[in-house]
């Protein structure tokens, strides 16, 4: 189940998006990321669920730039699974652990990834720093 986040009502949304924000200007200051904004859902996965492999940049478009996933996990321990599989290329991956509170961020166009399933609900606030479509992409 999907629910995206429009007009943050409650207070901790508006704390984790102020914090969001305040990464995006840290990537921008240190990395020169030309970061504009961040659009995020909530996520749950019912017990069994998993996201096949993928990539978060859409096709023909170049306004995902880094990917973040927070989790909600109270208590989530390893025989839980769920875990977010990154291929890191050359065959290698590194898989986390979806425990609460953690932030995990990664370029959309660099990193495939999936989910594996879990044995139990697993939640997270997921989305994308988005920036300017860059001139001439294809």
């Amino acid at each position: 189940m999907i629910s995206w986040l429009q007009q943050p009502e409650r207070d901790a949304e508006q704390r984790v998006l102020a914090r969001l924000d305040e990464l995006r200007a840290a990537l921008n200051r240190d990395l020169m990321t030309g970061l504009e904004d961040f659009q995020g859902h909530f996520a749950l996965y019912p017990r069994g669920a998993g996201y096949a492999r993928h990539f978060d940049r859409l096709v023909g478009s170049d306004v995902r730039a880094i990917s973040a996933a927070l989790y909600l996990n109270d208590g989530w321990v390893e025989e839980d699974g769920g875990k977010l599989r990154l291929y890191t290329g050359g065959g290698a991956s590194v898989d986390v652990l979806p425990q609460g509170g953690r932030l995990v961020a990664f370029q959309s166009d660099r990193f495939e990834h999936e989910v594996l399933p879990a044995r139990r609900e697993r939640m997270s606030f997921t989305g994308w720093f988005r920036r300017r479509p860059l001139e001439g992409f294809v």
